[in-house]
């Protein structure tokens, strides 16, 4: 009994800490400022905090330092798209209708940002959407797309498609901006500006900052890859955009602090998917699989949470977390009621942890990828890579972090427990992707699914402009880059330092 009350006495403590009741009405300036970084494709081993052999990481070094370091916190899918909508949602992607990289998010769904700007947050996005059902090179989002960031309640937004690299045209409610740099250090900067510009209005504020590296095609300076000179160029490169995003995300910390609105700022950094197999050194932390797989590698990602005004005697925890416990975290800090989120969720809060260590999750975290699904229940995971066959895998994690030995044999009784909930949790999932969970009962018509943002219709008249870039450009049968030499006439550039 005491064990299941000891985190609500936490959570208790932890909101006289901030001078808030939870449930009450209308918004306060004692509610934190929220900042949400995620990486794409950058993996659990990627940083020098977990000893990687080459790349330093001083600034998230310096994060963890001050904060809750989450060892055990995983993606909610093994790519990108699915997990970004487990953490506009706390449910699981397949639920949400994103089923895969460049699925469109339901627009019945309700998300974090609709919650908190229903609380008096100013909300807002930077970077990679991949929310709209668009795959291939991230694109400038079109201010007539009905999955834009908008309209799932972000007030502001300067957003993409998918992935970025240095030097990106970026749509700023919908119109054409040219960048030049980093693109990690320019939607830090401009998420900056947005957190400077309203820091006086004293109304809380949410920017979801998601960047485009390191996904490939992977693009850095001279400078930022010179530590890497004796690896092969993909590598080079790669380690040097890891080198730029670190280096953003100091900039960041030093900005808030100069705001002076650092301390009552819960800023969370972490990573969309496991890391990629075709660099070296490895990306896992020797972890097994990588993206796109439902082992450790391709779930289990770097994750940070700093709150000084909460988090004050920084630790590391093995507690197991993920993107999919975002939004109730978020919920529970500010108040928000379960009608925020459409039932069921998957997710839990875990604002009790931010403080104390807590022994168990009580719920356990779900995944479903691509007709496969997995299960972590504390120090046990069961997969079960083909839902249409009744064939399991099972692990304890504590002991065999790297999923060497599948014990589904020596532990039947566990085995048997794991295997009942993950078939009712995927019942649970066939309901939601029948639309069940909806007011409607059904899915509303009209959802994209996913398409080639090139060969959609919308984008045709933007082809011509688009295709003068050379991450846009088609290549020919031949191999070569076609240089169609047209007029750009719709970009307004914009410098930043590289």
């Amino acid at each position: 009994m005491w064990l299941q009350v000891l985190p609500k006495i936490i959570t208790g403590l932890i909101f006289a800490l901030i001078g808030f009741s939870p449930g009450s009405s209308g918004w306060s300036q004692t509610r934190p400022n929220i900042v949400l970084l995620m990486a794409d494709d950058m993996g659990w081993g990627e940083t020098s905090y977990r000893q990687h052999p080459i790349l330093r990481t001083p600034n998230l070094d310096a994060m963890a330092a001050a904060g809750l370091r989450l060892d055990r916190f995983y993606a909610g899918a093994p790519n990108c798209s699915p997990t970004r909508s487990t953490v506009m949602t706390g449910r699981s992607n397949d639920r949400v209708g994103v089923y895969n990289h460049g699925y469109a998010l339901h627009r019945q769904e309700k998300t974090i940002a609709q919650g908190l700007k229903g609380a008096g947050y100013i909300t807002a996005h930077f970077g990679k959407w991949h929310l709209n059902g668009y795959s291939g090179v991230g694109a400038p989002i079109l201010a007539t797309d009905d999955h834009k960031p908008s309209d799932f309640g972000f007030d502001q937004w300067l957003s993409v498609t998918n992935f970025f690299d240095r030097n990106p045209l970026m749509s700023r409610q919908g119109k054409f901006e040219e960048f030049q740099g980093d693109s990690s250090e320019i939607i830090v900067d401009e998420a900056c500006k947005f957190l400077d510009s309203n820091r006086s209005s004293g109304r809380p504020m949410l920017a979801v900052v998601w960047f485009g590296s390191p996904h490939s095609p992977f693009v850095a300076t001279q400078a930022d890859k010179a530590s890497f000179t004796s690896l092969d160029a993909q590598s080079q490169e790669h380690y040097g955009e890891l080198v730029a995003l670190d280096r953003s995300i100091g900039a960041l910390r030093r900005r808030l602090r100069e705001m002076e609105i650092a301390d009552n700022t819960l800023l969370m950094f972490c990573s969309d998917n496991g890391g990629l197999p075709e660099v070296t050194p490895g990306t896992v932390g020797g972890l097994r699989g990588f993206k796109n797989t439902l082992y450790e590698g391709g779930l289990r990602v770097p994750a940070i949470i700093e709150w000084p005004a909460v988090i004050k005697q920084p630790r590391v925890s093995n507690f197991p977390a993920g993107t999919i416990d975002i939004f109730p975290t978020v919920a529970e800090i500010v108040g928000l009621s379960d009608k925020a989120f459409v039932q069921p969720i998957d997710g839990i809060s875990i604002l009790a942890l931010l403080t104390a260590e807590v022994a168990q999750r009580d719920k356990p975290l779900p995944f479903r990828h691509q007709g496969r699904a997995a299960l972590v229940d504390n120090d046990y995971k069961i997969i079960c890579l083909d839902l249409k066959k009744d064939v399991y895998e099972l692990y304890n994690l504590r002991s065999d972090p790297q999923e060497s030995q599948n014990i589904a044999s020596q532990q039947p009784a566990i085995l048997q427990r794991l295997r009942d909930q993950l078939l009712a949790w995927n019942q649970s999932v066939e309901n939601s992707v029948a639309g069940k969970d909806y007011v409607e009962g059904r899915v509303r018509d009209g959802e994209p699914g996913t398409r080639r943002w090139n060969d959609a219709p919308e984008y045709q008249p933007f082809l011509a402009e688009l295709y003068q870039r050379p991450e846009y450009r088609p290549v020919p049968a031949g191999g070569a880059k076609k240089n169609l030499n047209l007029k750009n006439s719709n970009a307004k550039k914009k410098s930043k330092s590289s």
